[in-house]
């Protein structure tokens, strides 16, 4: 019972970390766009900016992860104070440099808590028999956008603007990530780990998943940025287009916890490379028929699917690794998904600007996606499989 209960209590500070890091610290940015561009504060391809900004320090974070010096358990508490941090300052000064810094450190240090949640938590509930509990654990990503999607609906029906909705966040989230380092335990050591280990023998590199991952990140940040935009030059309805984000949460709650039936049945690859073939056809279907139906269709494909790709790539650098390595893998990994996410919103608000719509971009990524699902299944790669 005892090792039942720290299971549990892993999987939800686990859980409650990454709904900090990337539901609010990632994504609230996205709910808060339209509030912003109807403060005019910020134009769409300014926004893209900003976007980009977040993910070159989600790509440094990835990269760094690795290789940093200080201990897990002292990374993941300055990262957890550090988000809460930055998203409550991004109420304060409407100055765009210091909009750009602010994201960018956000980015970073989502990137940190993505990749220590990856290695450690995952670790940690493997080895004590609660792989069953890692769903709940990668939950929380979906929990956080469904808080920031409802949280901004409420905020936007309520007539606020986007620096209070900013400082909002940044309140709770203070308290979050307080909470968080104030309970942690042995599942994040207090003492720096070395990656690689002399003498041990590195596993190489598996670039197909590693581009498969980069083109998920580019495939599905369009969306995650955007989608609120799109919806809103649809309906005008605060109500309707605010509905969106939510959707998108819940379609990532949801499938994050049917993901272990899909894990069962089938390898890590297959059920990636399905996920990017749906991500792919909700872009596809809202390039070409841009309805507010279409939208939530979109919503659900995409929202549905990217935990479960981020999920399948973390599983298959823990089954294709050494146990020494696989903190690099799933770093090489998040890279590649943060250098996707990095280009694809100032991409997108380029195109934007030229055209006046998102169209060409989803196609564009909509392709991307299709293509690398296939190289997925058709380059297998053999390895040594863990209870991940």
């Amino acid at each position: 019972m005892p090792l039942q209960r720290s299971g549990i209590r892993v999987a939800l500070a686990g859980a409650a970390a990454l709904a900090l890091a990337m539901g609010i610290g990632r994504f609230v940015f996205t709910p808060l766009l339209p509030m912003m561009r109807a403060d005019g504060l910020l134009t769409v391809s300014e926004g893209g900016l900003l976007a980009s900004a977040h993910f070159l320090g989600y790509l440094m974070g990835a990269v760094s992860a690795a290789w940093i010096t200080i201990s897990p358990r002292g990374l993941m508490r300055f990262a957890l104070i550090a988000i809460a941090g930055a998203t409550f300052a991004m109420g304060l000064d409407p100055s765009p440099y210091i909009w750009l810094a602010l994201r960018w450190l956000a980015g970073l240090c989502s990137a940190w808590v993505l990749v220590l949640a990856g290695n450690h938590y995952v670790k940690y509930l493997a080895s004590g028999g609660h792989g069953e509990l890692q769903s709940w654990l990668f939950a929380g990503v979906g929990a956080g956008i469904i808080i920031a999607g409802l949280g901004a609906l409420a905020l936007t029906v309520g007539g606020a603007g986007s620096a209070v909705a900013w400082q909002i966040f940044g309140t709770g989230s203070l308290g979050v990530a307080a909470l968080l380092c104030w309970t942690m335990g042995p599942e994040l050591p207090g003492r720096q780990e070395r990656t690689v280990t002399r003498g041990s023998r590195a596993a190489p590199l598996d670039w197909t998943a590693i581009t498969a991952y980069g083109a998920a990140g580019l495939g599905y940040i369009i969306p995650a940025t955007y989608l609120p935009v799109m919806a809103r030059e649809t309906v005008s309805s605060p109500w309707i287009y605010g509905s969106i984000w939510p959707v998108f949460g819940v379609a990532a709650f949801v499938s994050t916890l049917l993901a272990a039936r899909f894990h069962r049945r089938w390898s890590n690859r297959a059920v990636w490379s399905v996920s990017q073939l749906v991500m792919a056809a909700g872009l596809l279907l809202t390039a070409f028929h841009p309805h507010i139906v279409s939208f939530a269709i979109a919503g659900l494909c995409v929202g549905g699917t990217f935990m479960i790709i981020t999920m399948a790539g973390i599983r298959e650098a823990h089954r294709i690794s050494p146990a020494d390595t696989v903190a690099t893998h799933i770093a090489a990994l998040t890279a590649a998904f943060a250098t996707g996410q990095m280009i694809g919103p100032g991409l997108a608000g380029v195109l934007y600007d030229l055209s006046g719509d998102f169209a060409g971009a989803l196609v564009l990524t909509g392709v991307i996606l299709a293509a690398t699902s296939v190289l997925l299944v058709m380059r297998p790669v053999r390895g040594k499989i863990e209870e991940t």
